[in-house]
């Protein structure tokens, strides 16, 4: 195969369509994004196909890198100099095989001078040169990042220079980093690749952190130490997102709707770090059982510096923080079930509580005790899963029914002045209507006289 049928782009000399976007199209996926090289200016090709008065043209990147991106059509295409004299050269400098492929504008032929075609048949991922990881690190991370992506193995020799140089990944910005990563983790099957990442030392490059749970044993109630447990959870939790239905039945539409790829990134990446506290607070009695008291805090400690080092959105630290924060909190409502104490208004408060990441901590949940490898898992799953159905089959209708107040009623029946008193009193109503304690308009305004007159 040497030839495409590609007719989104003019035929113009000197021009290519490179990178991830030629490996894409041969393999029959359709580019949202183009990587286009040309010889010459990137400015004067841009001018070319961008043809039509509503598309932009956007300069991107430094002065020796720099990138003209074209907006045209829902397509975006970043074209940039080829980095040489020729195609090939640009071609050989750059990452794996299977992205060190071309396909010429002019001629309608493919350029493959790496054997990228035959690693694409062959679903390997293997590395262009020698010092590809070298000229940039963040080269480590891709690899996995493309083979969870694909579904292909890394090449034996490609395994051992990764193995070699993972440490060089301490040299590349949290941001490039953090993206690699969240890319890969948003594959359906990415476990078998943090794995790997994990036998050849690039995760404990990266992620510090979770070597220190390698050795780090257990009390009586875990079968493996904090690091494979770890990995079992996330095995678990990856497995449970991937198919809704063998856990949750009748409300597994709903759950899917709740959780899309980015939040399942999110969940991956917190159970990857729930347990990194277990090792700093450990402590055994003189009987010899080991206690992790306080573990989840600080585990959000922990997190809190690793999410500043890769440069996490605040929306998105909240998130990790309250997964790792809270995910011993199902297991405690279990607890108070099995000795009678659990009520209603204690599941509601949960529910208030966790709000709309309640149904992510319960899988959480879930995949946390089936990594434990305890036999007695299958009470606590039950219990997990009838609390994600009572949160969206009784909670969340009765949540979308109509506040009983608002703010107006504040300020029209107690002379109240908008002030962070509003949400405090609006919230406890809430959550009175929310346990059933009060269900009209009458009962909400004598709630807000009574908690008036105890300020």
């Amino acid at each position: 195969m040497n030839k495409l049928d590609i007719k989104i782009l003019p035929k113009i000399k000197d021009a290519y369509i490179v990178g991830g976007s030629i490996r894409d199209l041969i393999i029959g996926k359709i580019p949202f994004d183009y990587d286009i090289a040309v010889i010459g200016n990137p400015e004067k090709f841009a001018k070319k196909i961008a043809a039509n008065k509503s598309d932009h043209i956007i300069k991107l990147g430094k002065k020796d890198q720099k990138i003209i991106r074209v907006i045209s059509n829902n397509k975006i295409f970043d074209i940039s100099q080829v980095n040489g004299d020729i195609i090939e050269d640009d071609l050989l400098k750059r990452d794996f095989t299977i992205n060190a492929m071309a396909y010429s504008l002019s001629s309608e032929k493919i350029i493959d001078c790496a054997g990228g075609m035959k690693d694409l048949a062959g679903r390997k991922i293997r590395m262009v040169s020698d010092t590809a990881f070298e000229n940039d690190p963040v080269r480590l991370i891709r690899a996995y990042r493309i083979g969870a992506a694909l579904n292909f193995e890394i090449e034996a020799k490609t395994v051992s220079f990764i193995r070699k140089n993972a440490n060089l990944i301490k040299n590349s910005a949290g941001e490039r980093i953090r993206s690699e990563m969240f890319r890969m983790l948003q594959a359906p099957e990415s476990h078998h690749y943090i794995s790997q990442m994990a036998d050849t030392g690039l995760l404990f490059a990266i992620f510090p952190e979770l070597g220190k749970l390698k050795g780090c044993s257990q009390n009586k109630l875990h079968q493996y130490d904090v690091f494979d447990h770890t990995m079992k959870a996330f095995y678990h939790l990856e497995k449970i997102l991937n198919n809704y239905s063998d856990f949750l039945e009748n409300i597994n539409s709903r759950i899917i709707h709740s959780i899309d790829e980015n939040t399942a990134a999110l969940l991956k990446f917190a159970i990857l770090l729930h347990d990194t506290g277990k090792p700093r607070v450990k402590k055994a009695d003189s009987e010899g059982n080991v206690r992790f008291y306080g573990h989840s805090r600080k585990g959000v400690e922990i997190t809190e510096n690793i999410a500043s080092r890769i440069k996490l959105s605040t929306k998105d630290k909240k998130f990790i923080d309250f997964i790792i924060r809270n995910h011993v909190r199902p297991l405690h409502l279990f607890i108070a079930k099995r000795k009678g104490t659990l009520t209603n208004k204690g599941i509601t408060r949960f529910f208030i509580t966790c709000g709309d990441i309640t149904p992510c901590l319960l899988l959480h949940s879930i995949a946390d005790m089936k990594g434990k490898g305890d036999k007695g898992e299958k009470e606590f799953i039950d219990f997990a899963k009838n609390m994600i159905s009572i949160y969206f089959l009784e909670f969340m209708p009765r949540k979308k029914i109509s506040a009983l107040i608002t703010g107006n009623d504040l300020i029209n029946e107690f002379g109240l002045s908008p002030s962070p008193l509003f949400k405090k009193i609006l919230s406890s109503i809430e959550e009175a209507r929310l346990l059933n304690q009060i269900n009209t308009k009458q009962e909400a305004l004598a709630l807000v006289k009574d908690i008036i007159m105890l300020r």
